[in-house]
């Protein structure tokens, strides 16, 4: 037998190696909800299947239950004090890391939304640098909301009289279907930028985006249970959080016109806020508009003293 050593090619690489690194299968990601800052697999243990604009098998995604989303909103209710409580300024350090964190990932999110959505990849890119640029934009209001809608208010009397805009609660979120992150971006960042915390249905045709942007957060400042992810069918799963007493809001945002009307009288019960469903164009700027959407205005009185001809007694 010779001893010779086996010939390899001009890299060096044995025959055999590079037949094996030919044959390695590659490693399938597993995708999990998203609740309480943690990934469980769905309590059902159901999942179903994502595929392409094409057809083509993408991922298997976790079908959630009922058990599933009143897990969430207990989670997001643990956390809103937490969240509501921190200082504005906080808020929008916490929403500017997210964006940071998005920035070294935009080519996995460009891929992902181009299979969801079937647009081609410079269209994909647009669309994730949109919803990038939608965090900062977002982070940039969370300190300065307050002084577009409150204010001092005039009344006829020895009183100061102050309204505050303060965070609704736990909101329970449609996202868009057909817009699989930035919409998703959209309906997620001005609600808890204010404060709220939130409950999130991600696009039942396109769920992967979100199942992504769940690892993303898990890995930014943002607290355990303030955003919480679902993925399965968007029906089955919206029915209980609409009527749950313990969510103070709801955005039908990704829900069709019948199954609107349903929500909406179910989220009636426990007098819910609720932002109907409406065509978004969610390349355009957007307004203030669902930063105020899930605010309540306090409003305090607080006397000055007598006021006579040579104005307070203080």
């Amino acid at each position: 037998m010779s001893d010779k050593p086996k010939k390899t090619h001009k890299g060096g690489k044995d025959d055999r190696a590079e037949s094996a690194g030919s044959r390695r299968l590659g490693v399938l990601k597993t995708y999990k909800l998203y609740v309480g800052g943690k990934f469980p697999r769905s309590e059902s243990g159901r999942v179903y299947e994502v595929t392409d604009s094409k057809g083509t098998w993408l991922a298997n995604a976790p079908r959630a239950s009922r058990k599933d989303a009143r897990d969430a909103v207990v989670a997001a209710r643990k956390a809103f004090g937490g969240w509501s409580g921190a200082t504005a300024y906080n808020r929008g350090q916490v929403l500017y890391r997210v964006a940071e964190m998005l920035e070294g990932r935009t080519h996995q999110f460009a891929r992902e939304v181009a299979d969801a959505e079937g647009l081609s990849k410079a269209k994909a890119a647009e669309q994730v640098e949109a919803a990038i640029d939608r965090w900062v934009w977002y982070a940039g209001w969370t300190d300065k909301i307050a002084q577009v809608v409150g204010g001092g208010n005039p009344v006829a009397g020895p009183f100061f009289n102050l309204s505050t805009p303060e965070p609704t609660g736990v909101v329970a979120v449609l996202a868009p279907q057909e817009s699989s992150f930035l919409g998703l971006v959209s309906v997620i960042a001005p609600v808890i930028a204010t404060g709220n915390t939130a409950v999130v249905i991600a696009s039942e045709r396109s769920p992967l985006p979100a199942l992504s942007l769940a690892e993303v957060l898990a890995t930014s400042d943002l607290p355990g249970g303030v955003v919480n992810i679902l993925t399965g069918g968007t029906a089955e799963i919206a029915a209980p959080l609409a009527a749950h007493q313990d969510v103070n809001a709801i955005d039908l945002a990704g829900a069709g016109e019948a199954l609107a009307k349903e929500l909406e009288i179910a989220a009636a019960d426990n007098l819910k806020r609720v932002v109907r469903p409406q065509p978004v164009d969610h390349l355009a700027t957007p307004g203030i508009e669902r930063l105020t959407a899930f605010l309540e205005t306090k409003t305090v009185w607080h006397p000055t003293g007598a006021l006579g001809a040579s104005g307070s007694s203080y």
